[in-house]
C-alpha cells in the first residue's frame, strides 16, 4: 500500500480587502466590538465577479505549478466547500474544466469549515487504494454571496478564500499518520442554503434560498465543549500528547474561540494558526490557507502537524501530518 506525500500548497484570497470600519458603514457595527467579540480586522470579499470555482482554480494552477504536476497527471479532484457556484455542475467539475485536466474525475465534498480535513481524508483513501497516484484537494469559499449584510452577529465573521494541496503516493514516505472523523446531526445551530420543499402546486412558485445563519453562542459552546476533549483524545490514541504537536492548525471559527482551543489544551498561541485576524472565517478555506502559510514561512520537515476541522453538521476532525 502507498504512502501519502505532500507535494505542494498553495492558497488565493480575492484582492478586495474589507475592513471593521468598512461593515460599521452598512451595519450596526463598530471596530471595536468586532475585534472585542471575534478578533477579526479584516476579510478579503470576492467583489469582482469571481466565484467558488475561480477562486479554487487559482489556487489550484499555483499549487500544481509548485509541485511541477501538468494538470493532466492528475487523477482525482476534490472541492470542499460550503458556498458552491451551484448545486449543479459541481464546482469541481468546473475547476477540473478550468485546469484542463482531462484525465481527473471531480466532486465536491460538502461538510462546511470542517470540509477541508474530510477532503484530505478522502484523497488519502483513493491514493491508498493503489488506483490513484496524484489528487488535488483545494477547499474554496465565496461566504459573502451567502450573508445578509443585515445581521452583524453572523456577516462580520466571514471573508473569502481557497486553499490548496496536491497529493501524490509515494512507496517512501506515509505524511498522513492517522485522523478522526465525526458527526453529530443538527439542522439549527448552523445552517445556509435552504430551500423550502413545496406545500402546494402553483405557477408562482420559485425556489428561494435562506442566507446564512448562526447560533453564535450554541456554536461556541458546542467547539468549546468537544473539540479540545477531541483532539487531547485523537492525539492520546497515538501516544502522543499535545507537547508532541509542534503547529495546530484548526479552523479558523474566530480568534477567541482559537484563544480558547490554545488554552484547554495548555500550548502556547504561538503554535496556532490566527490567519482569521486578516482573512476572517474562510469556512472550508482556512484549515488550507493556514498550512499554506505555515508551509512556506517554516521548514516542516520532520514536524507534526494536526490539522482539526469543525463546523455545521455537526461535522468534526483531525488528521495528523508528519512531514
Amino acid at each position: 500500500m502507498p504512502g501519502i506525500k505532500i507535494l505542494s500548497s498553495a492558497h488565493y484570497v480575492p484582492e478586495d480587502v474589507v475592513t471593521n470600519d468598512d461593515l460599521a458603514k452598512i451595519m450596526d457595527t463598530s471596530d471595536a466590538w468586532i475585534q472585542a467579540h471575534t478578533g477579526i480586522k479584516t476579510r478579503h470579499i470576492s467583489l469582482k465577479g469571481e466565484n467558488t470555482s475561480d477562486l479554487a482554480t487559482k489556487a489550484a494552477q499555483i499549487a500544481l505549478a509548485k509541485a511541477q504536476v501538468k494538470p493532466e497527471e492528475l487523477d482525482l479532484i476534490i472541492v470542499t466547500t460550503f458556498t458552491p457556484d451551484g448545486l449543479a455542475p459541481s464546482t469541481a467539475a468546473l475547476v477540473q474544466r478550468n485546469l484542463s485536466a482531462k484525465n481527473a474525475w471531480a466532486y465536491d465534498i460538502m461538510t462546511a469549515c470542517a470540509g477541508f480535513i474530510f477532503g484530505l481524508s478522502t484523497a488519502d483513501k483513493f491514493i491508498r487504494s493503489g488506483a490513484y497516484r496524484k489528487a488535488l484537494v483545494v477547499a474554496a469559499e465565496v461566504n459573502s454571496k451567502m450573508m445578509d449584510f443585515k445581521d452583524r452577529t453572523s456577516t462580520v465573521f466571514f471573508g473569502d478564500g481557497a486553499g490548496a494541496v496536491v497529493l501524490s503516493a509515494d512507496d517512501q514516505i506515509d505524511m498522513v499518520k492517522g485522523e478522526q472523523m465525526c458527526t453529530i446531526g443538527n439542522a439549527e445551530v448552523v445552517h445556509s442554503g435552504r430551500i423550502a420543499p413545496l406545500t402546494t402546486l402553483s405557477a408562482n412558485n420559485y425556489p428561494v434560498t435562506d442566507a446564512f445563519t448562526q447560533i453564535g453562542r450554541d456554536v461556541f459552546d458546542e467547539v468549546t465543549m468537544l473539540i479540545p476533549e477531541h483532539i487531547q483524545a485523537f492525539l492520546a490514541s497515538k501516544d502522543l500528547e499535545t507537547k508532541d504537536i509542534d503547529y495546530f492548525i484548526p479552523h479558523q471559527a474566530n480568534l477567541r474561540l482559537i484563544e480558547y482551543i490554545a488554552t484547554a489544551l495548555n500550548e502556547p498561541l504561538e503554535k496556532f494558526s490566527r490567519n482569521v485576524v486578516y482573512n476572517g472565517n474562510t469556512s472550508s478555506a482556512g484549515i488550507a490557507i493556514g498550512f499554506d502559510e505555515l508551509n512556506q514561512t517554516v521548514d516542516l520537515t520532520g514536524k507534526r502537524v494536526l490539522l482539526t476541522g469543525f463546523g455545521a453538521g455537526f461535522t468534526y476532525g483531525s488528521i495528523l501530518l508528519e512531514l
